[in-house]
């Protein structure tokens, strides 16, 4: 049984998430964890905060997290699933974090950016932060008002200057689920591949035997981001999954601002994969 988390603030981008994890697991056996981080941070503007003033929005997320699950549980009538709610007055990173010690949470799933997020950004302050933050389990984050279409095409870019442990395993998971092609993908920076590089290559292809994959080799004409993006719409990509490590392009991309046009355009579901090593 698989155990997903799905943070939530109402938004509509938030139900966007948790509509497209249903279709995503529809034929796998799940429990749902419907995730709310409730905290009161006293405003400026407000010189006096009574209690009952506090409790009251309290009692207000907790009416909406219980609603919610009920109105999932109408649209969504699956024997294969069942719903959990978590309400916590933690910050959401740390919310995160406890759920997956305490409930084994195997993939997270939000939204690109939630209720306040900035229209300038791609990525809510919420979603760069568990980003940044979590290391111990993926996170799957679905761009807004996203219509789900099975997962046929992923792809993975790699520098193939890591070794690849067992993270890898994550996207061979996600890969089963609708056998899906695999397509690595790397941005031609050199002339030919290290020793290194080779070895690095072989060991992900052992990883990948038993699945459907293919190498794309793409010339390194503009950033990262553009190639990968215009890869993404060449090949029709449906999931792009990358492996976070410290200081590389999931930093840059996440961190884009929508007003520098630089090409990166979130309009498929972007798995993360939190580094091993």
């Amino acid at each position: 049984m698989k155990q997903i988390l799905l943070p939530t603030d109402f938004s509509d981008n938030s139900w966007s998430a948790i509509v497209y994890a249903l279709k995503l697991y529809a034929n796998e056996t799940c429990t749902f964890y419907f995730l709310h981080s409730w905290s009161f941070l006293e405003s400026t503007s407000r010189t006096y905060i009574t209690s009952t003033y506090v409790d009251q929005l309290k009692e207000k997320s907790i009416k909406e997290l219980n609603e919610l699950k009920g109105r999932v549980e109408v649209v969504n009538k699956n024997p294969n699933h069942t719903f959990q709610v978590i309400h916590t007055s933690e910050v959401l990173q740390d919310a995160i974090e406890t759920a997956i010690k305490k409930y084994s949470i195997d993939m997270i799933i939000m939204g690109t950016k939630g209720a306040t997020g900035a229209k300038e950004f791609f990525f809510g302050s919420n979603t760069v932060n568990t980003i940044q933050k979590i290391k111990q389990c993926p996170i799957l984050i679905i761009p807004d008002g996203l219509d789900f279409v099975e997962p046929k095409q992923i792809t993975f870019p790699t520098d193939f200057k890591r070794f690849y442990g067992d993270e890898i395993l994550e996207l061979i998971q996600l890969s089963s689920l609708y056998d899906s092609q695999i397509r690595v993908l790397h941005i031609n920076k050199e002339d030919k591949l290290t020793d290194l590089q080779i070895d690095n290559m072989g060991v992900l292809k052992k990883y990948l035997k038993n699945n459907a994959y293919s190498f794309h080799w793409m010339p390194d004409y503009a950033k990262k981001s553009e190639t990968i993006h215009d890869f993404i719409e060449e090949l029709e990509i449906n999931i792009l999954v990358m492996i976070k490590y410290e200081h590389n392009i999931i930093e840059n991309i996440i961190n884009e601002p929508v007003i520098k046009k630089l090409g990166f355009q979130v309009t498929i579901p972007f798995l993360v994969i939190p580094s091993a090593s």
